[in-house]
């Protein structure tokens, strides 16, 4: 075996690029579909996400399961459209929170055409791995390509050593090492993840790059920011509830922004906004930046944190910070 290559099979060649009406239903080269990424906490399956798609459409962190939806990064290919679908970590549930989640990704797996599950090439292989493995043979019919993310973080040999490991986790369709940070096989996975999706047409327009609203995604960017350099506990106890949003009367070259940052103790509540209001207000700095690139216009962002007493597990709570319908 080469270090850093696919240790299965390689992907087919590239498919001619269509003509002119690239996607059409009647061009029989042209593949469609969905590809879950899947794996535990902290994997980097949104930072993949992001380098796959060439643009931010999920947050990142260094912090575990900040990723609380079902994100859709859309990748526009000449031969292709593969719509990446990334998922929360799977993980034990403490929360009423967490059961929705992890119900949320189960929910996941059986609808897409294709599975990427992501472990990290430094981490060595654990039970949380085998327990996903096993999670992995309810849906025997969806073929799995195996993938070791973060290549970048290992040495080659670390890496060859994890391809062996991973291989014998199961009966992996592929199995690819990338790294989202250099671009290291990045053009690799997407063939390979291509290779497994159906002939159809395009099922998003040209240039659309996700199909999240524009309001979650500004909730999302804020609640990034707010992630930075908080507390190991406190991470999994903020929400962000973006209360109205729209161009300022007549000024169309500036939005204003008004949210609301929910924790669930007076005591969150004085580290999100530290002392002085300093640590809030550098929030706001750094999120209002992130949503001016987003939306193309200068942003006013007024921001209030509230308190919502153990909102993850209650019911009443989560359907009112959007996690129900």
């Amino acid at each position: 075996m080469r270090e850093n290559q696919v240790v299965t099979k390689p992907p087919p060649a590239r498919r001619p690029a269509p003509g002119p009406a690239g996607g059409h239903p009647a061009d029989p080269t042209f593949r469609s579909g969905f590809a879950c990424l899947f794996g535990r906490p902290n994997v980097g399956k949104s930072t993949l996400t992001n380098a796959l798609v060439g643009a931010k459409v999920a947050i990142t962190s260094d912090k575990p399961q900040t990723t609380r939806r079902v994100i859709r990064g859309i990748v526009h290919r000449p031969d292709a459209q593969l719509v990446l679908v990334d998922t929360p970590g799977l993980h034990k549930p403490r929360t009423l929170l967490g059961e929705h989640l992890d119900s949320l990704v189960r929910s996941t797996l059986s609808e897409v055409d294709v599975i990427g599950f992501c472990i990290a090439a430094a981490d060595p292989v654990g039970t949380g791995d085998r327990f996903l493995a096993r999670e992995l043979e309810n849906v025997r019919k969806t073929p799995v390509v195996l993938i070791v993310t973060k290549a970048d973080q290992a040495p080659p040999e670390r890496v060859a050593e994890q391809l062996l490991a991973v291989s014998e986790l199961g009966d992996w369709a592929d199995v690819v090492p990338v790294s989202a940070v250099s671009g290291f096989q990045l053009d690799v996975l997407a063939d390979v993840l291509v290779s497994h999706l159906p002939p159809g047409p395009a099922l998003y327009p040209e240039g659309e790059l996700t199909d999240e609203p524009e309001q979650i995604m500004v909730a999302e960017l804020i609640r990034e920011a707010a992630l930075d350099g908080v507390r190991d506990e406190l991470p999994h106890s903020i929400a962000v509830v973006v209360e109205e949003m729209g161009p300022r009367p007549g000024r169309e070259d500036l939005t204003d922004v008004y949210a609301e940052l929910y924790v669930e103790r007076p005591s969150q509540k004085a580290i999100v906004i530290g002392a002085g209001g300093a640590r809030l207000k550098d929030v706001g700095s750094r999120a209002r930046r992130q949503i001016e690139a987003l939306l193309g216009t200068k942003v006013y962002l007024d921001l209030h944190v509230k308190i919502a007493k153990d909102w993850q597990r209650n019911p009443k709570q989560l359907r009112r910070l959007g996690f129900y319908d």
